[in-house]
C-alpha cells in the first residue's frame, strides 16, 4: 500500500448504499462493504442482521488524503444519513443499521467529534445528532454478492434506494432544490428548454462542442461533476461526447422511445436534467459516446478547479 493511503470506516445503515457515494471520487483506491464494532468473530450476514453480534453493516474506505481529504470524506458520509435516527436508517431497523463514524487515529477523532458538533450547530435539523464515534475495532469483509451491490444489481439497488426512503430523504435534506422562478431566472432561454422541457441545442453551434481545454463539466443547475475533458473526444456529431462519466452514481439512464424513436436519455440525478442520450457507438474500451447539450452544463477549467472547490479534481490531469 502506497503510504500516503489512510482508512476511513463509516456506518451508514444498509452497506449497498454507502459504496457509491464513494466509489469514483478522485483520491480512492478501495471501498469495501463489512462488517465492524462487534464482539464475535468473522460473522455472516445474516448473523449481523439478527443484531446478537453487536456488529454495525459499515464500509471501510483507502483513501489518499492529499487528493480527497478525511474531512471531505466527512462531509460526504453525512449526506448520506439521517444523523437523528438512533434505531437504523430509514426502513432498515435494528443495531446492525445504527450510524457510527470508526475513527483510525486521533486526528480522525478530533476531525469526526468537529464535523458532528458543525453539524449540529447548523441548525439543519431539529433533533439532535445521535450518530456515534467510536474507535476503530476489526473491519470483517462481507461476502461477496454485498460487494459493490449498485453495479451488480443496479436496477434493484435503485429501487431500494428510492422505496427504502433513503433518496428521497438525500433530497430533500441535502440537496439544493431551486424553484422554476428561480431557475427561469439564472438559466439563459436555451439552458431552461434543455435541462427542464428536454430540448435539444444545434449541432455545431452550442458552447462546448469543439472545446479542447483540460478541466471538468458540472451540471449547470447543482454543480456537480459529471463529466472531464480526459474523456472527451471529438464523434463529429457536433454536441460534446464523452466515452464515460465521472460519477456514474450521478447519471441516471432512461428509455425514451419521443420523436418515434428508441434512444437512452441521460439525466442528472441531483438536479433531475436533462443532459442529453447515451448510445453504443463510442470508442473502444467502453463504446459509450455520452451525447451531453452543452447548455445542461458549465465547465471548470484545470487552473479553476481548486478556486471553485473541485481541487480533488486536479489529480485527473497529473502526468
Amino acid at each position: 500500500m502506497s503510504n500516503h493511503y489512510e482508512k476511513a470506516t463509516f456506518a451508514g445503515g444498509c452497506f449497498w448504499c454507502m459504496v457509491a457515494p464513494f466509489d469514483e471520487q478522485p483520491g480512492i483506491k478501495e471501498v469495501v462493504s463489512g462488517y465492524t464494532g462487534g464482539h464475535t468473530e468473522n460473522p455472516t450476514y445474516e448473523e449481523v442482521c439478527s443484531d446478537t453480534t453487536g456488529h454495525y453493516e459499515a464500509v471501510q474506505i483507502t483513501f489518499d488524503p492529499t487528493i480527497f481529504p478525511y474531512k471531505k470524506l466527512l462531509e460526504l458520509f453525512w449526506q448520506q444519513i439521517d444523523p437523528t435516527d438512533a434505531g437504523g436508517q430509514f426502513n432498515d431497523r435494528g443495531l446492525s443499521y445504527r450510524t457510527a463514524i470508526f475513527y483510525h487515529n486521533e486526528e480522525q477523532k478530533v476531525m469526526a467529534e468537529a464535523s458532528k458538533d458543525e453539524l449540529a450547530a447548523s441548525g439543519r435539523f431539529l433533533k439532535p445528532i445521535v450518530t456515534e464515534i467510536l474507535p476503530a475495532t476489526p473491519f470483517y469483509r462481507a461476502e461477496e454478492k454485498h460487494q459493490h451491490y449498485y453495479k451488480k444489481n443496479a436496477f434493484h439497488y435503485n429501487l431500494y434506494k428510492e422505496g427504502s426512503g433513503r433518496a428521497p430523504f438525500i433530497r430533500e435534506n441535502w440537496k439544493k432544490s431551486k424553484s422554476d422562478a428561480q431557475l427561469r431566472k439564472e438559466l439563459t432561454e436555451i439552458q431552461y428548454e434543455v435541462t427542464r422541457n428536454n430540448a435539444t441545442e444545434p449541432p455545431f453551434r452550442n458552447e462546448f462542442w469543439n472545446l479542447t481545454e483540460e478541466g471538468i463539466y458540472v451540471d449547470i443547475i447543482s454543480g456537480e461533476p459529471l463529466f472531464s475533458s480526459k474523456d472527451k473526444y471529438d464523434a463529429g456529431c457536433g454536441w460534446p461526447s464523452f466515452t464515460k462519466s465521472l460519477r456514474s452514481s450521478e447519471i441516471e439512464e432512461k428509455m425514451d422511445t419521443s420523436h418515434g424513436m428508441r434512444r437512452i436519455e441521460v439525466r442528472s440525478k441531483t438536479s433531475d436534467s436533462h443532459l442529453g442520450h447515451v448510445f453504443d457507438d463510442g470508442p473502444g474500451p467502453f463504446y459509450n459516446r455520452y451525447c451531453i447539450n452543452s447548455a445542461a452544463l458549465r465547465f471548470v477549467s484545470k487552473d479553476k478547479l481548486e478556486e471553485e472547490g473541485y481541487g480533488e479534481y486536479l489529480s485527473l490531469f497529473e502526468n
